[in-house]
């Protein structure tokens, strides 16, 4: 089964996607976004504290190149999360100042990649961040990084077999 968690920032995804892979021993745990690097103190503290809760079993691959690992990947998967994989995505190709349509055809054959290696896995749970609640962001970058976000959301969430929403701990499952 492949299921898709989203929720708010603290809102417990993680946790919730880890359970649901509890008790399996060979779990690949694939953190796709920015390394913990001494830079950023808040950014270090949140990747150690998940590092921590990791049974001692599974193996974490830490890389940006999330079509690949996935399809190396032996056993059941855990995605954590695809807003980080987005956020480096764009850093990597330098699209937070290109234009539109160059940026929806990057991030759209990745995207495709992305599904297509999700099909060929029998178990996978992915974690992703559902933006777009609130305001408007003020600057170019977070109307970009909410507007992809949301069409990644929406297009991985059609080859998942469930959507769990994650809202202050509790889980709904759509």
């Amino acid at each position: 089964m492949r299921i898709l968690v989203t929720g708010g920032v603290r809102s417990g995804k993680s946790r919730h996607a880890e359970g649901l892979l509890a008790g399996t021993a060979d779990v690949t745990y694939i953190a796709p976004g920015r390394r913990a690097d001494g830079g950023d103190p808040d950014w270090d503290a949140r990747v150690s504290l998940h590092r921590s809760r990791r049974p001692a079993g599974w193996s974490t691959v830490e890389t940006a190149d999330l079509e690949n690992a996935l399809r190396g990947a032996e056993g059941p998967v855990l995605v954590d999360c695809l807003g980080t994989w987005l956020t480096a995505l764009v850093d990597d190709e330098q699209l937070w100042e290109a234009p539109a349509d160059t940026v929806d055809t990057v991030v759209g054959a990745r995207v495709d990649a992305v599904c297509d290696a999700l099909r060929a896995r029998p178990q996978a749970v992915l974690v992703t961040n559902e933006v777009g609640y609130g305001v408007v962001p003020e600057h170019r970058s977070g109307r970009l990084f909410r507007d992809l976000l949301g069409t990644v959301n929406q297009r991985v969430a059609t080859v998942c077999d469930e959507v769990h929403l994650v809202v202050a701990g509790r889980v709904l499952k759509l």
